[in-house]
């Protein structure tokens, strides 16, 4: 897909730096190349050169690479000059750059064009700033899979199963004099029981990417200095909430991102859930109460000497349904083995000191578990919330072309929509708003 304009960007993070990049792209690089550098530099090979302004004076001396289309990122003519890192020598860079007839890059522009060009699928390209976004070693690790394709070809694999099934089936719908209509419906439920079972193995792989690209929110719960700060430096390893003996210290909700085993935890510390005459109090309850309900895991802090009261139970029941809780019973230091109070029946608990750091290690198995398993370092490709989406919704479109006594046309009908599911994900088929939306987020430069 051809553009006539050209768009240019500086690829680094602003700020001093050793070096800098600025990318141009499009049909007016070797024109700007022979302006700057007086001429187009030898194709894929780094080049010294000086980089000037309109009256021949020296802007920066650097490195520079040309791309020629289509052997290129965007698949374009690519042009990257890489000189020192100055904000200011950036800018004049950028500046000449565009008065040669460039125009800035929107954000994501030069990865939605290698996508226009086919040089990455949706999801390699979505990949491209999961990568630059990683939090942790194994989030990158997991995100490059992606970018190399692997997410691509499972998916891939699954839409060419579709197909196959599908093509068997309506060729007997359109050719009924061939008498294949017992054949047909038996190898056809065999088909979509298989699938509906790689289906089921690539969404709970999807579901574990998406964990570990955004992570899971954790609120902290629970009365009055019952040790919810305490508990949340333990875990951060710093002295980031204030911790005191008078009940109320927290007021406005503390919030810290951490890591556990490559999974982001981003843990919300509230004020105690409580009654209170203090008006500023009463405004940090409220916003507690808000965190609870946009959690996507509740840890109800106990003490541990005194179990789960009837205040504890009514925070449970405020708890949306099909959220994950934990029961931590605190200060196990100061009840001892001997008054701990148990758990309450069938609800997983896990019993620790936040002052000498006991069960931390149980305390952090367990979080893992709500989340369902830290992701393995190996074969966990990046996802999204669309790709769970879209998977969930080919896997319910399968379920539903199973039952039992389903014409096979609604069964022909119910297995096209899976595919369509399926092409949304690389992007065979998609909407332009959809485009708009995912290469929006892109950084400016990518």
């Amino acid at each position: 897909m051809a553009n006539a304009d050209t768009i240019a960007a500086t690829a680094t993070a602003p700020g001093r730096g050793g070096i800098g990049v600025l990318r141009v792209s499009g049909p007016r690089v070797p024109d700007i190349a022979e302006a700057m550098l007086g001429a187009c530099p030898r194709p894929r090979h780094a080049t010294l050169g000086d980089f000037r302004d309109a009256g021949g004076s020296l802007i920066d001396q650097g490195l520079a690479l040309y791309f020629p289309a289509p052997h290129s990122y965007t698949g374009e003519d690519v042009l990257e000059l890489q000189g020192h890192g100055g904000m200011a020598v950036q800018r004049l860079l950028l500046a000449r750059v565009l008065a040669l007839g460039a125009r800035l890059a929107e954000p994501g522009e030069f990865t939605k064009r290698a996508y226009l060009a086919g040089k990455l699928d949706l999801a390699q390209a979505e990949a491209v700033a999961d990568l630059i976004d990683a939090a942790s070693a194994q989030a990158a690790r997991s995100a490059a899979r992606s970018l190399e394709g692997e997410f691509s070809r499972t998916v891939d694999a699954l839409v060419a199963g579709l197909i196959d099934a599908r093509m068997y089936l309506e060729a007997t719908l359109d050719f009924p004099e061939e008498d294949l209509d017992g054949h047909a419906a038996t190898r056809t439920r065999a088909d979509v029981a298989a699938l509906l079972g790689r289906v089921r193995e690539v969404e709970r792989a999807a579901a574990a990417g998406r964990l570990l690209r955004e992570g899971l929110r954790v609120v902290l719960a629970g009365q009055p200095n019952v040790g919810k700060s305490s508990l949340l430096n333990r875990l951060a390893g710093d002295e980031v909430a204030i911790v005191t003996a008078v009940p109320g210290t927290t007021r406005d909700p503390i919030r810290e991102t951490l890591s556990l085993e490559g999974v982001p935890l981003h843990v919300t510390d509230t004020a105690g859930l409580r009654e209170t005459e203090d008006a500023v109090e009463r405004i940090g309850v409220e916003k507690a109460w808000d965190a609870l309900a946009k959690a996507d895991a509740v840890l109800l802090v106990l003490d541990a000497r005194e179990g789960c009261g009837a205040a504890d139970r009514a925070v449970l029941a405020r708890v949306p349904a099909g959220v994950p809780i934990l029961e931590i019973h605190n200060k196990i230091d100061l009840a001892g083995p001997s008054t701990r109070v148990p758990a309450e029946e069938g609800a997983p608990a896990v019993f620790v000191s936040a002052l000498t750091g006991e069960g931390m290690d149980d305390l952090k198995r367990a979080v893992l578990a709500l989340a369902g398993g830290a992701p393995g370092a190996e074969g966990v490709f990046m996802a999204r919330e669309r790709h769970v989406r879209a998977l969930a919704l080919a896997r319910e479109r399968l379920e539903a072309a199973g039952e039992p006594g389903l014409g096979p046309e609604l069964v022909a009908e119910e297995l096209r929509l899976a595919q369509e599911a399926l092409n949304a994900i690389t992007g065979a088929f998609g909407a332009d708003d959809l485009l708009g939306e995912i290469f929006s987020r892109f950084c400016i430069g990518k």
